[in-house]
């Protein structure tokens, strides 16, 4: 603390006397660019278009570009407290479930389908994974799953 009211007692330093100096010469000056106008831009020559999306084989279609879609269940499903069976043939594990146009059907090995109303879309979606394949038709769909 004492030295510093020594040194101000001795009066500015050099360096403080050059800043001083400095700073009284560049009071009224302005910056280069300040005030002045900008350019008008220059047009700009066209950008070739590249297709820089993914080649055709690799793209997902989208969700209304699909008609439905199908996972396989094996084990027994239990819908309420209740095993769910076959209508026709009373088969209860090794199911495809469909989801199309925000219906369920149940379908069983030996090929019989059941619309299941106990099972709505958002169960669909919280217990299918992510889409492995694309099928063109149904029955592609079905070799591919093994039915």
């Amino acid at each position: 603390m004492f030295h510093r009211i020594r040194r101000r007692a001795k009066g500015p330093s050099e360096a403080q006397k050059r800043f001083a100096e400095l700073h009284a010469q560049m009071q009224g000056q302005v910056p280069p660019g300040i005030g002045v106008p900008a350019p008008e831009p220059q047009p700009a020559e066209p950008t070739a278009i590249v297709d820089d999306f993914l080649p055709p084989e690799l793209r997902v279609p989208s969700h209304d570009q699909v008609e439905g879609k199908m996972m396989p269940w094996k084990q027994p499903l239990v819908l309420d407290g209740e095993m769910a069976t076959c209508a026709e043939c009373s088969a209860y594990r090794d199911w495809l479930i469909l989801s199309t146009r925000g219906e369920i059907w149940l379908r069983c090995r030996a090929g019989h389908q059941q619309l299941e109303t106990r099972i709505d879309t958002a169960w669909y979606n919280r217990h299918s994974g992510p889409a492995d394949s694309t099928h063109a038709t149904f029955e592609d769909c079905l070799r591919h799953l093994g039915h």
